[in-house]
C-alpha cells in the first residue's frame, strides 16, 4: 500500500533540529531513536485495523535501541530503562485510570437517560448538533478533556441514533480539548503551567482561538452529521430519568476536580509521586457500585486502547528532544502540529524550562492541536475505544479536515486580536556567584 498520509513523518522530523544527534546514531542528521518512532506513527496510520500490534511493535523496537546503543536520560542499560519508568509511571498510571474510569462514567451517564431528554430542548437541525459540541466545550473548561469527550460521545450515541459522522466525532475531540485550553483545570498542560507559576489570566487568553477554532469546524461538523444520520425530533416517551446514576456522574466528577486542585495546586510536591487524579476516580466509581453497577462489559475493548496510548506516550518520552526552537508565534505554531503525534506533556515542560513563550499561544497550541488525529491526544483515543470505525487515520483527516483548518484560522485570529506578547520569566533565575559579586548584587 502506498503511503498516502506522510504527515506523520514530516510532523516528526521537524524536530531533530532540537534534538543532539552526537549523542547516538543518526542518518542524514535525524537520530535513529526519531525514525523509529516516525515508522511506528506511519504504522498506526497505514495499518489502524491493527493499532495496537504497531504500536506494541515500536515500543519493543525503540527500546531496544535504546538499550543496545543509546541508553536513557536517566542512565544505560536496565539501570536506566528502569529510572526512566520510575519518573514516566505515574503519567502512564494517571492515563490508564482516567481512560478506563471516565469510560464507566460515560456509560453511566448515557444510562441516566439525559441524553434522550436533550431533543425537548435542542434545535432540530444542525444547529442543534452544534450547541452539543459547545456543551462539550463548556464541560471541558472544568471536567478532564478524556471525561467530557466521552460524555460528548454518549450524548450523541443516543441524540443520533448510535450513527455517528467521523467528521463530528473529530469535533468532538477538538470541543473537548479547545474547552481545556484557556483553563488551568480543564487540561494537564495548562494544570503544569499554572503549577509552574504562570498567571491563570495569562492562559486565558486561549479561548481567543479557540473558540473561533469550534465556530469553524464545528458547524461543517454539525452539517456533516445532520445530512448522514439527522438529530432526534422528539423525545422518547415516558422517559425515567435515573437520578441516583446521574448523581454517581456528578459525585465522580467532583471528586476528580477537587482531587486535580488539591494535589497539583496546594501539595503540588507530592502530585508527581502517586497518581493521584486517576486513582481517586477509580475509588469513587468502587465506592458507587453497591447503589449502581457499571457496565464492565466495556474495560476489555478500553484497556486495548488504552495500552496503545500508553505505548505511543511511551515511546515518545525516550526521544532525545532537550530543547526547543527559539520561542517565537512561529514555534508555538509548529508545536500544535507535532503535538498531534508527539505527546504535549514534555513539549509543555520543555517550553516551561525554555520560557520566552505567550502561555495562551502555547495552550492552544499543544491543547487543541492533538485534535487533527485521533490518537493525537488522550481524549481521541477515549472516543475512537467508544466508535470503533474512527481508528483510521485517512477517515479522520478526510472527513475531519475542518479541525486542521480551525487550528490555524483560531492561531492567526489570536495573532491578530491579541498579539504576540512573550511572558516575562515567572520564576527567578538563581544569580551566579560573578553575578553575586558584581556592585549592586545581581545583575539585573
Amino acid at each position: 500500500m502506498r503511503n498516502r498520509y506522510p504527515w506523520a513523518a514530516w510532523a516528526l522530523l521537524i524536530m531533530p533540529v532540537s534534538a543532539r544527534a552526537a549523542d547516538g546514531p543518526a542518518v542524514l542528521g535525524i537520530p535513529v531513536d526519531f525514525i523509529l518512532f516516525a515508522v511506528t506513527l506511519l504504522g498506526v496510520a497505514l495499518f489502524h485495523r491493527h493499532t495496537l500490534y504497531v504500536a506494541l511493535a515500536g515500543l519493543a523496537t525503540i527500546t531496544l535501541y535504546k538499550l543496545t546503543f543509546t541508553g536513557f536520560k536517566e542512565g544505560t542499560g536496565l539501570a536506566g530503562l528502569a529510572g526512566h519508568l520510575e519518573h514516566e509511571w505515574v503519567i502512564l498510571t494517571n492515563l490508564l485510570c482516567l481512560l478506563l474510569g471516565f469510560a464507566l462514567l460515560s456509560r453511566h451517564f448515557e444510562k441516566t437517560r439525559v441524553p434522550a431528554v436533550l431533543p425537548r430542548f435542542l434545535p432540530h437541525d444542525w444547529k442543534g448538533a452544534f450547541i452539543m459540541l459547545v456543551m462539550v466545550f463548556v464541560l471541558s473548561s472544568f471536567l478532564d478533556n478524556i471525561a467530557a469527550a466521552l460524555i460528548g460521545g454518549a450524548m450523541a450515541h443516543t441524540l443520533f441514533r448510535g450513527k455517528v459522522h467521523i467528521g463530528y466525532l473529530a469535533a468532538i475531540v477538538a470541543a473537548s480539548n479547545a474547552g481545556g485550553s484557556g483553563s488551568v483545570v480543564g487540561d494537564t498542560t495548562t494544570t503544569m503551567m499554572w503549577i509552574d507559576g504562570v498567571d491563570p489570566l495569562d492562559v486565558f487568553e486561549a479561548y481567543v482561538a479557540a473558540s473561533v477554532a469550534l465556530v469553524i469546524c464545528g458547524i461543517p461538523a454539525a452539517m456533516q452529521q445532520q445530512r448522514y444520520s439527522p438529530i432526534l425530533k422528539h423525545e422518547h416517551q415516558d422517559i425515567h430519568v435515573d437520578w441516583l446514576r446521574l448523581g454517581i456522574v456528578f459525585f465522580v466528577l467532583v471528586v476528580a476536580i477537587v482531587t486535580n486542585v488539591m494535589m497539583n495546586v496546594e501539595f503540588p510536591e507530592h502530585s508527581g509521586r502517586v497518581p493521584f487524579i486517576g486513582a481517586s476516580v477509580v475509588i469513587a466509581l468502587l465506592a458507587s457500585v453497591p447503589l449502581r453497577r457499571p457496565d464492565w462489559e466495556v474495560l476489555p475493548e478500553s484497556f486495548r486502547g488504552s495500552i496503545f496510548l500508553l505505548s505511543l506516550v511511551t515511546c515518545a518520552s525516550m526521544m532525545p528532544v532537550e530543547k526547543l526552537p527559539l520561542a517565537s508565534w512561529h514555534t508555538a505554531l509548529g508545536l500544535g502540529f507535532v503535538s498531534a503525534v508527539f505527546d504535549n506533556i514534555p513539549l509543555t515542560a520543555l517550553a516551561l524550562k525554555q520560557g520566552g513563550y505567550d502561555w495562551g499561544y502555547l495552550a492552544y497550541a499543544v491543547g487543541f492541536g492533538g485534535s487533527m488525529i485521533w490518537f493525537g491526544s488522550s481524549a481521541g483515543v477515549a472516543l475512537a475505544n467508544m466508535y470503533p470505525e474512527a481508528k483510521s487515520v485517512g477517515s479522520w483527516l478526510r472527513h475531519g479536515w475542518h479541525v486542521a483548518l480551525a487550528y490555524v484560522i483560531g492561531f492567526f485570529v489570536l495573532l491578530v486580536v491579541m498579539g504576540w506578547h512573550p511572558n516575562p520569566p515567572h520564576k527567578a533565575i538563581p544569580a551566579s556567584p560573578a553575578q553575586m559579586s558584581a556592585p549592586g548584587g545581581p545583575l539585573r
